[in-house]
């Protein structure tokens, strides 16, 4: 890697901060999301589990003597790490015996089970989550709100330029994957197809050893793909498994294989916002469902080109919630907030909500034309009177608007191609 070249990303400046505060890191996140570079950006020395030069032989020399590929300048990089997990335990004994900090990055793509794996390294190796690139990170957001002061109430209408359906489709048919920044969409709509069919084929069976029914997995994968962005109950995903082919599969199968593509980092779900309310309606402790990134669920649904996926607008909505889901996920980590949703049993609720450390809370619905605009807003100035600790700040995020302003009523609307950190 040559770091002349390395396009920066959101996370840096916290694995720098983790660096300066644990013994080591370990940046978690899906195959192809830039974990490698990102690390290797960071790192002074290298060793690469996964290497195949020598017939693999780092891979046989971890397995032999974990403690010997940890010798090298520090911060000292191990690439997936979870290919051979006694290296886990091999860091941790390493960084208990000094009290140095940022001495190793670790990697993964996968968390295998447990076995091998003796302590979870708490105080010593910290943990973080990585994703595909968001529109900032790729190039593709102007970067002229910043999502943390959006959050405070303090933004400034701005002119952000017109967006394109057809740049919006693309953006979601090409996902956040750093190999496909130079590619056409045609092109770029291969990589991820190309992941799931690997992910079913070999990934899966590398977690635990299992072999699995892959007809079964490529099903629940489609399921998943086509109730993206809601809060389908397992019985709706075995449903729809049903309805495609007379398949016989139990809920706790269903429940084994989300926890496979859990620990693959293919799955992002946004739990549910549990604020207190005024009223005594219950909020329904549901997750929203997301795959990693918007370019799965074409993948799964066979969209292959903007025009197809302009010519079904709802799906198109769902997508297009899901890739700006993704990318206030990635900006509200970077300083601490989290990303959940509110619904509630009176079917009121709102599509996102940035919780930050000190319980405030501001609240976004996300539409894809700017014609919605009115009856969205609407929503959230309703919804938000239930609350007894009201929002900081009510936003629509939309796709087609050339403009980030505040409205007269008090609510922000904000074009996802504007927002960063």
């Amino acid at each position: 890697m040559d770091k002349n070249f390395y396009r920066p990303r959101i996370i840096d400046s916290a694995v720098e901060q983790y660096l300066r505060a644990f013994g080591a890191v370990c940046i978690e996140g899906p195959k192809w999301c830039g974990k490698t570079w990102t690390a290797q950006k960071h790192s002074q020395s290298a060793f690469l589990v996964g290497d195949p030069a020598g017939n693999f032989q780092n891979r046989q020399l971890a397995q032999i003597d974990p403690s010997l590929v940890l010798q090298g300048k520090q911060p000292r990089l191990i690439d997936e790490w979870q290919e051979v997990p006694p290296l886990w335990d091999a860091v941790r004994f390493t960084v208990d015996q000094s009290t140095m900090k940022g001495q190793f990055i670790l990697t993964g793509s996968a968390t295998p089970s447990h076995k091998g794996i003796m302590h979870s390294g708490t105080g010593r190796i910290a943990r973080l989550r990585m994703l595909p690139m968001s529109l900032f990170e790729s190039g593709n957001s102007c970067g002229k709100v910043s999502l943390k002061k959006l959050c405070a109430g303090t933004m400034e209408n701005v002119i952000a330029g017109e967006m394109s359906l057809q740049s919006l489709a693309s953006f979601i048919l090409k996902g956040g994957w750093p190999g496909s920044l130079q590619l056409s969409t045609d092109d770029a709509v291969k990589i991820p197809a190309q992941y799931l069919d690997n992910l079913v084929t070999d990934d899966v069976a590398k977690v635990d050893d299992k072999v699995r029914d892959e007809a079964k997995m490529r099903l629940l994968l489609r399921s998943l793909a086509r109730n993206e962005s809601t809060t389908a109950t397992r019985a709706r995903l075995k449903s729809d498994m049903q309805g495609v082919e007379q398949t016989s599969i139990d809920e706790d199968t269903i429940s084994e294989y989300l926890n496979i593509f859990a620990k693959l980092f293919i799955i992002e779900n946004q739990k549910p916002f549990a604020a207190a309310i005024r009223s005594s309606l219950r909020i329904k402790q549901a997750e929203k469902r997301h795959l990693a990134d918007p370019s799965f669920a074409c993948a799964l649904l066979g969209i292959t080109d903007e025009d197809r996926l302009i010519g079904d607008l709802r799906t198109f909505g769902f997508l297009f919630e899901a890739l700006c889901e993704r990318d206030l996920k990635i900006y509200a980590q970077s300083f601490g907030a989290n990303l959940l949703h509110y619904q509630d049993y009176n079917n009121d609720e709102i599509d996102a909500v940035v919780e930050l450390a000190d319980g405030s809370w501001s609240a976004f619905e996300i539409k894809l034309g700017a014609n919605q605009i009115d009856e969205a807003a609407a929503k959230l100035l309703d919804v938000n009177q239930k609350f007894e600790r009201p929002a900081t700040s009510l936003c629509v995020i939309c796709g087609r608007t050339n403009a980030a302003y505040r409205r007269p009523d008090g609510v922000f609307v904000v074009p996802i191609t504007a927002l960063k950190p």
